[in-house]
């Protein structure tokens, strides 16, 4: 029996909760949609000729990332994927800034509570409620995301699955490698030695006799203290 509308809220809020960034940089970004667009032509769909849009972006809407996998089509105008991706793509990330949750928990919860878009605010052409769009959270800033990992090919769960299941990979490998480094512990400086200053009277003129004289004296004058 598949899992309800619910349920699969549940779960991605789960996901949700459970994959955070230590950091986000535009490379990690980078690192990240190449990973899906790996990920997705490896898989069955992109092998019987599905396409594939992908978009990083801030909340704030600086694109770090982007790229089609498939083409957009011949003079017949059939193709893998089209213009019309791009929107829909760009209606999925609009409803992760306007909630704050990804598209598909939004979807799956909005299903569960017999809500329509228009009473939960999204309606419109701007927004799109599918899923494949997924909020980019650090751990240490609990306030907001600071970014959305999205994807559109038509299929709202398998989208989610695909990115969700490419954020929580990267995530663990981010992990696995911060645990593998090992730190040395820090030494101590040492301070490096100086040679004691002379005064260019002391190169010019070598001891002269009196000065071997007592000093022999005092070294004598020790040894007979201690007799």
């Amino acid at each position: 029996m598949p899992p309800s509308d619910a349920e699969l809220a549940t779960q991605t809020l789960t996901e949700e909760g459970s994959y955070r960034f230590p950091s986000f940089s535009a490379s990690d970004a980078v690192t990240l949609g190449l990973s899906l667009r790996k990920r997705f032509r490896a898989s069955s769909r992109h092998i019987k000729g599905k396409g594939l849009v992908i978009s990083i972006q801030t909340v704030a809407g600086h694109t770090l990332f982007a790229c089609t996998v498939g083409d957009l089509g011949d003079v017949s105008g059939i193709g893998d994927v089209s213009l019309d991706s791009w929107a829909c793509l760009e209606g999925m990330v609009n409803v992760v800034r306007r909630t704050g949750h990804s598209s598909f928990y939004v979807e799956k919860g909005m299903s569960a509570m017999g809500k329509t878009p228009k009473q939960m605010g999204i309606q419109g052409d701007s927004f799109r409620v599918n899923g494949g769009a997924f909020p980019i959270w650090l751990e240490n800033a609990g306030c907001c995301p600071i970014g959305v990992v999205a994807c559109y090919s038509g299929s709202s769960q398998e989208d989610h699955t695909l990115v969700a299941t490419t954020v929580r990979d990267y995530l663990t490998k981010l992990r696995r490698n911060s645990q593998s480094q090992t730190h040395l512990p820090d030494m101590p400086e040492q301070p490096v030695p100086v040679a004691p200053r002379r005064d260019n009277k002391e190169w010019r003129d070598p001891p002269g006799p009196s000065d071997y004289e007592q000093h022999r004296g005092s070294l004598f004058n020790q040894n007979d203290d201690h007799e």
